[in-house]
C-alpha cells in the first residue's frame, strides 16, 4: 500500500546552483530555499548577493559565493567554502551558460571557447569537486542545464547547440559513472524561456531593436508550441526540484525536456 509522503521535502539539504543571479538559476534558488534547502547561490556578478538577500528576509537560507566557473582554483575554492559553510553538499545544478548566435564561419576561437568553457568546463570543473564530498554522504543529485537545441539543432548557435548536445550526453556517461555511489545525474532542456540570455539573443540575431520588438519577439518565442507561450523560469525550476528531491529517486541519465511542447 501506498501512502502520501513529503518527497519534494528538502530541509537539512544543501544546493549549490551556479548562474544563480538570475533568470532559471536565481528561480531555482527561490524555490528549492522555499521547499527547505540552503542555497549556495554561484554567480561571476556581484549583483547577486542582493539576490541572497532576498531570500535570506524571507526565512530562508542563502549564501552567495562569487566564482568564474571556468577557473578551476576559484571552482575548487568555492566548493570548499560551501562545505564549510553548510557542512554537506546534496544538490549541485550546472546551470551557468552563455550563448552567441553565430554560425561556424562567422564565429571567432575565442567566442567558440567562451561558450564552451561556461557552459561545459563549468559544469565538468563544479561536477569534479563535488561528486567526492556527495559520495562522503552516500548519494546526491546533480541536475545539467541543457536545452531543446541539445536535442535537435537550431539556426546561429553553433557554440551553443554543441555545449547543449555535450552536456545531454555527458550527463548519461555520469549517470553510468556515478549510479553506484547513490548519485544521480540528469539534464533539464528548456525550451525558450523568460530569461535576460534570451533577450540578448533577439539582440544578437537583430530580430530585437526596441520595446515594441522585444515584446514581439518575447511572445513568438511561445508561437508553434501546444502550450502556446513563452516558458518562464518558474517552469524549469518546478523541473529541477522534481529532479533535486526523492520524488525522482529511480530517475537517472534522463533528458528531461520542458519546452511547452516545442520538439513533440
Amino acid at each position: 500500500m501506498l501512502y502520501k509522503k513529503d518527497l519534494l521535502d528538502l530541509t537539512g539539504r544543501v544546493a549549490i546552483i551556479t548562474g544563480a543571479g538570475s533568470g532559471i538559476g536565481l528561480g531555482t534558488a527561490q524555490l528549492l530555499s522555499a521547499y527547505g534547502a540552503a542555497v549556495a547561490m554561484v554567480d561571476v556578478s556581484d549583483a547577486a548577493e542582493e539576490k541572497a538577500e532576498e531570500i535570506r528576509k524571507e526565512g530562508r537560507q542563502a549564501a552567495f559565493f562569487k566564482c568564474d566557473v571556468r577557473d578551476e582554483a576559484q571552482v575548487k575554492a568555492t566548493v570548499e567554502a560551501v562545505k564549510e559553510k553548510f557542512g554537506r553538499i546534496d544538490i549541485l545544478f550546472n546551470n551557468a551558460g552563455v550563448t552567441v548566435r553565430k554560425t561556424v564561419p562567422e564565429l571567432s576561437e575565442k567566442e567558440w571557447d567562451f561558450v564552451l568553457d561556461v557552459g561545459l568546463k563549468g559544469l565538468f570543473l563544479f561536477s569534479k569537486y563535488t561528486i567526492p564530498v556527495m559520495e562522503e554522504l552516500g548519494g546526491g543529485s546533480i541536475i545539467n542545464t541543457g536545452s531543446g537545441w541539445g536535442l535537435k539543432g537550431g539556426d546561429m548557435a553553433a557554440a551553443y547547440c554543441a555545449v547543449k548536445g555535450g552536456i545531454v550526453n555527458v550527463t548519461r556517461a555520469m549517470a553510468i559513472d556515478h549510479g553506484a555511489k547513490k548519485i544521480r545525474v540528469n539534464s533539464v532542456n528548456p525550451g525558450d524561456t523568460d530569461t535576460a540570455m534570451l533577450r540578448d539573443e533577439g539582440v544578437q540575431t537583430g530580430l530585437v531593436k526596441d520595446e515594441n520588438s522585444q515584446n514581439a519577439y518575447l511572445e513568438d518565442c511561445g508561437t508553434g508550441r501546444p502550450l502556446a507561450r513563452i516558458g518562464m523560469p518558474e517552469d524549469i525550476a518546478n523541473a529541477v526540484l522534481y529532479l533535486a528531491s526523492d520524488l525522482s529517486s529511480w530517475v537517472t541519465g534522463a533528458a528531461l525536456v520542458v519546452d511547452g511542447g516545442g520538439i513533440a
